[in-house]
């Protein structure tokens, strides 16, 4: 159809802009629910266009939206501005194949008054492959990201914690678990644990007069002496209302390493935000090997 009343055409049927004239289904992605339009299908994500606003969560099931319409039907993103023309962009790039840069080219071209936001989260999304993958390393530390903004650090989503591996009735076989080594407690699987990019060595640490006790790889020592996690559930009474302190095991209260919501370094010289260090010294792999119908523990 035609473009109509301000209608900005992005593909055939769908539109961005600020009239919903000719229209069946309407996509808002606003702080306020707009009203209802009779005989208009609407989705509503409630979500602020300010620092933090979590949009990647939702784009999934924004291009699912979009996506259901049979052809020829027209859809319209409201108001086409920042957030809903960063969901177009997601849109494109998961059903047209576009890269982040490519979509958000399009889209300036069809609406040069449209400032995409949220152009962190769209690359983070194309990094994903356009799919958003909640155990992925790279989503995780977007979550943990995004919690450090909460003020004072009360109120932290449910979902940044990962679950307590004693609740668990198993661990995959595919996975390492990492024991205390003075109580032999469970604490975290190998899928808590976040990757970084080795940093550049001793060096690193110069302003700081001090030479890190890991040196450089192929020596026999390790660059990295900690794992940096995803925080789990039995850290949670030691992270709330601070911004910084120790782990300790919560059955023997050993120390195993510390965590702060603004980073540390980590031995090899990169910087981690935020930090939840355990030292590889205080913790012992757990391998489950399964043997027949048996499985037996190698530390």
């Amino acid at each position: 159809m035609a473009a109509a009343g301000g209608m900005v055409p992005v593909l055939p049927g769908l539109y961005v802009a600020l009239r919903t004239a000719g229209v069946v289904a309407v996509l808002t992605v606003d702080a306020e629910e707009p009203p209802a339009v009779p005989g208009v299908r609407a989705m509503h994500v409630r979500l602020r266009d300010e620092p933090g606003a979590d949009l990647l969560s939702r784009l999934d099931e924004c291009a699912a939206f979009l996506s259901a319409n049979p052809a020829g039907e027209a859809r319209l993103c409201h108001a086409g501005v920042s957030r809903s023309v960063a969901v177009v962009a997601a849109f494109l790039m998961k059903t047209q194949g576009l890269g982040c840069e490519e979509a958000l080219a399009a889209l300036r071209a069809a609406k040069p008054d449209g400032e995409p936001g949220f152009q962190g989260q769209l690359r983070l999304y194309e990094a994903m492959g356009c799919a958003v993958d909640t155990s992925s390393a790279l989503y995780k530390r977007y979550r943990l990201e995004i919690a450090v903004l909460f003020p004072g650090m009360q109120n932290l989503p449910r979902e940044v914690f990962a679950v307590d591996p004693t609740t668990l009735c198993q661990t995959s076989n595919t996975e390492v678990l990492y024991r205390c080594r003075k109580c032999r407690r469970a604490l975290f699987r190998s899928s808590s644990i976040l990757s970084h990019t080795e940093g550049i060595g001793p060096t690193a640490f110069a302003h700081k007069r001090i030479t890190p006790t890991a040196q450089l790889s192929g020596n026999g020592q390790e660059k990295c002496t900690s794992y940096f996690t995803e925080p789990v559930q039995w850290m949670e009474p030691a992270l709330l209302g601070v911004m910084e302190g120790q782990l300790l095991c919560p059955k023997c209260t050993s120390k195993l390493g510390s965590f702060s919501w603004r980073g540390d370094q980590c031995s090899c010289g990169r910087w981690v935000t935020p930090a939840f260090q355990i030292h590889k010294s205080r913790v012992d792999e757990v391998r489950t090997l399964p043997v027949g119908n048996f499985q037996t523990a190698k530390t």
